[in-house]
Order: C-alpha cells, then sequence, then structure tokens
C-alpha cells in the first residue's frame, strides 16, 4: 500500500478536549484521551492525534472525518485530499484522525505483540466513534471554532482507511451518516494472489504482460536451482547482490508492483513508462526486468544499506519500538484479515507476475519471528468477513469506487469477475475506468482523467443526498 512522508513538524500548540484554541493553522496537533481497551481489559489512557480544517465551516455544517489508515497523519489528510472539497461544498469542518499505534498515537510505549493485542478492529473502531460522540454533544471540547452540536457525520477514505469508513458507517450507523471508501478491500482471503493477478492485467492492458511473465517464469527457474553462481549472477543482475534469496524474491516483486501505483492522468499511464518500455523486442525478458527493478531503486534514491534492510528474511532483529507502521500492519496481516500476497498456484493455469517463492508459509514466518507466540497467525479469515464483510450487503450509504486498473481491485466489492457485493438504492458501486488506486479521493487536478471526474460528481451527490435526507432512499438514476 502507498505510504505518505512522514509526519510534518507542526506548530507547538497544543489542544487538548477542554481546551480549544482558535487558529486557522490546519497544521496545528490536537489530542483526544482514549482507552487503551475499549471493552474493560486496560483502562489506561493515552492521546490520539488529529488534525483540522475549519476553512469552510459556517454554523450548522457538517463533520467530514477521515484518517491516514496504515500512515503517520500529516497536514496532506486536512488539506490535499476531496475531503476538503467535500467540506467547501458542504460549509463543514474536515478532520483527520490517526489511527492507534501508527504516527504519535501511542497507546502504549512499544510495539511488543503484549502491546498490540489491543490493536483490534473494534479497538480502532471504538477510538472514531469516542471522538464522533465528544464532536456531536460537547464539539468545543474538541474543536477550535464554535460547531453546532448534533453535527451529521461522513467517514471517508482511501485504501485501508476506506475500510475503515465502511466498517464505521457498518458498525456505527447512529454516528455517520454516510461512507465514502475509495479502493476499499473489504473482502479478505488468507492467500491473496488477486493482488499480483490485479498487477498482470494492467500490463496486459499496456501489452507487456506476457513478456513479464516470461521473465518472472526465468528467474524462478534459476532461484529454484541448486546452481548457486548462477542465483548469484541473477542477484547481481538486478543489482541487489548482498540479499537472501527470500528477500531479493520479495523486494524485486515489490519493486515491479510498487509501480503500479503511480496516478494515471490524461498525459498518460506512468506503467508504460516505469515497467512496460523496458521490455524492448531483442532485450532479453530477464534482464528486461532488472531494468526496471535497478530503474525504480534509482528513481526511489534507495541506498543499498536501505535495500538491505527491505530484506525481513535475513534479519534477526526484532525491535519494539515505536513509529513502525510496517510492523504495526503486519500485526494486523497476522492476526485480523490476512490478505497475504502470494504467488498464483503453478496448477491454476494463470501467469504469475511475482516468483513462486512467495508463499503463505514464507509469510507466516514473518508473523511467528515478530510476534512468537502470542498471536493467533492465521487470522481466521473466514470469521472476519462474517463480522466485517457479509455486514455491508445491508449497510445503507456507502459509496465505493475502484479504478479498473487498481492494484487491489481483486479484494474490492468490484473484481474483475463483477460485484460481489448487493449495493441497495441508498450506496454505489462505481468502477472508474482506466484509473488506478484510490485516485478519486485525491485532491481534483487539471491532468484527472475523465471518469475520475465523473466518480467524484457521483459521490458528491451522494453525499448531499444523504446528509439533506436522512431517511430517505436514493434511487441510481438519481445519482447518474
Amino acid at each position: 500500500m502507498a505510504r505518505f512522508l512522514a509526519l510534518s513538524i507542526v506548530a507547538a500548540l497544543v489542544i487538548v478536549p477542554g481546551h480549544a484554541t482558535h487558529t486557522d493553522n490546519q497544521d496545528v496537533a490536537y489530542w483526544f484521551t482514549q482507552r487503551v481497551d475499549h471493552f474493560g481489559r486496560n483502562d489506561q489512557q493515552w492521546e490520539q492525534h488529529y488534525m483540522v480544517n475549519h476553512t469552510y465551516y459556517k454554523a450548522g455544517g457538517p463533520i467530514f472525518i477521515t484518517t491516514p489508515g496504515d500512515n503517520a497523519l500529516t497536514s496532506h489528510h486536512t488539506s490535499m485530499t476531496h475531503l476538503i472539497r467535500l467540506a467547501q461544498q458542504h460549509n463543514g469542518i474536515a478532520v483527520a484522525i490517526e489511527q492507534r499505534f501508527y504516527g504519535s498515537s501511542a497507546p502504549l510505549p512499544d510495539l511488543s505483540a503484549s502491546s498490540l493485542e489491543y490493536m483490534t478492529a473494534e479497538n480502532m473502531l471504538a477510538d472514531f466513534a469516542s471522538f464522533i460522540r465528544e464532536a456531536k454533544t460537547n464539539p468545543s471540547s474538541v474543536f477550535p471554532v464554535a460547531v453546532t452540536e448534533d453535527a451529521q457525520v461522513v467517514f471517508a477514505g482511501s485504501s485501508f482507511a476506506a475500510n475503515v469508513a465502511v466498517w464505521m458507517r457498518s458498525t456505527y450507523p447512529d454516528l455517520v451518516a454516510g461512507a465514502w471508501a475509495s479502493s476499499a478491500f473489504v473482502y479478505n482471503r488468507l492467500e491473496n494472489y488477486q493482488f499480483e493477478q490485479s498487477f498482470g492485467y494492467h500490463l496486459e492492458q499496456l501489452g507487456c504482460g506476457s513478456r513479464f511473465a516470461q521473465a518472472v517464469r526465468d528467474l524462478d527457474y534459476i532461484l529454484f536451482s541448486d546452481d548457486q553462481v548462477l542465483i548469484d549472477s541473477a542477484l547481481e543482475l538486478f543489482g541487489l547482490p548482498s540479499l537472501s534469496v527470500q528477500g531479493f524474491a520479495s523486494v524485486v516483486s515489490d519493486m515491479a508492483m510498487s509501480e503500479a501505483l503511480a496516478q494515471i492522468t490524461v498525459n498518460g499511464d506512468p506503467v508504460a513508462e516505469t515497467v512496460c518500455a523496458h521490455f524492448s523486442k531483442g532485450t532479453p525478458a530477464l534482464v528486461s526486468y532488472a531494468n526496471v527493478v535497478k530503474a525504480a531503486i534509482k528513481r526511489r534514491g534507495l541506498s543499498p544499506a536501505q535495500l538491505s534492510s527491505m530484506d525481513n528474511y535475513n534479519r534477526t532483529d526484532t525491535r519494539v519500538s515505536l513509529n513502525q507502521p510496517d510492523l504495526v500492519s503486519y500485526f494486523i496481516s497476522c492476526t485480523w484479515f490476512s490478505n497475504w500476497i502470494t504467488a498464483t498456484p503453478r496448477n491454476s493455469g494463470l501467469d504469475s507476475y511475482i516468483s513462486q517463492l512467495m508463499t503463505l508459509d514464507l509469510s507466516l514466518s514473518q508473523c511467528r519471528r515478530h510476534f512468537g507466540h502470542h498471536v493467533d497467525f492465521i487470522g481466521n479469515v473466514d470469521s472476519f468477513n462474517r463480522k466485517w464483510f457479509y455486514p455491508l450487503h445491508s449497510t445503507t450509504n456507502i459509496f465505493y469506487t475502484v479504478g479498473s486498473l487498481d492494484i487491489w481491485r481483486g479484494s474490492s466489492v468490484a473484481p474483475v469477475s463483477g460485484h460481489i457485493i448487493r449495493t441497495n438504492s441508498n450506496s454505489h458501486i462505481e468502477v472508474i475506468e482506466g484509473a488506478g488506486h484510490a485516485q478519486d479521493f485525491d485532491m481534483e487536478s487539471v491532468s484527472d482523467i475523465l471518469s475520475i471526474k465523473r466518480a467524484r460528481h457521483i459521490g458528491d451527490t451522494l453525499v448531499k443526498k444523504w446528509l439533506g435526507h436522512r431517511n430517505r432512499y436514493i434511487r441510481l438514476d438519481e445519482v447518474e
């Protein structure tokens, strides 16, 4: 998943509940007191970081809430997302709330398994619900401007934050009037090879899918051989000689697939340049793949030391210090919904776009390394889907979007095979043709493709109806 830049420097002014101070600075850090466990196991308190943009607020306006999801909170979230445009349209106030255990929002002093056992979906959602209740009943304690009591709330987000948005609407419909879910991956699997299949689908649309798949097969022929000289030569070819074989397979897969997170605009699809352009006629497929990876490393400015640190399979340290978002996300995968990115099975009849070394066992080994025997590694995917996915069939007022070229499309409500959720007259699924991951939730730009503009228009119209007609059912022809 795409990650934002590190937490920006904020002003020294800090606001705690009961001591709101008026300011126009949307970079100001605010803090809200939460419980470590909302269900009675640990009554310790901690401070949750949030930011506010009240530029467009007028009395009686709604509250628009988002979260950075599995990222640290920055002013990007209160200035550079479509949430701000919604606030402008509805005279609302925009709030971005950091999730527990990410960034500066630390319920406990470390990320050990005993601390992260409080990183549950229930506790995470209860944090947001606690804030919303306070915002509705005592808004002066959390906002730097006078906000009307019992204001309506719309929750919005992209990627994992989109999951949070739909779960908030489903779990707390009395608090959240509607949810805008941009590229939510709400259907979970133990082995999510659909992820790499979505990447392959993208490459096929650009004409280089079969050549890329051939390069992966060529690489696996080497990596699964017993010829250490040949294996070492492959690592050298990719410019990654210091990595373990498993770490190498993981890094090269990530380097290539993450290119698909780039934004597609009227100026073109970046993947055509960063991936497919390397697969020119006359160049061996494996060399082309190596050139893709080396170009990505150069573009990101990654040093040999940084590349070595990405080899999770060659490390013995088990640091539990704070500010390790990847570790928290790993814990979530280990204990919640899995969704491990694995290679497509050889017997499936489908091409694979990542190494066959990317297996479930390899992923679960990292759960054991990081968290020992303190967690249930499998995470019971069926149980998780029963609790968090299937109720969405009957949840109203949700706007789902997914790009037709979204790398997470296989886990969305609208995979290539068709919709997997029943929408009612208050919800809508929009497949954004030609778009990638979570593009509709970005601030609008002159380079946006037409389908993204159309999706935002549909969402804007739905939000207007949610806020203006709480109990009125919406026909799809009203938003199309």
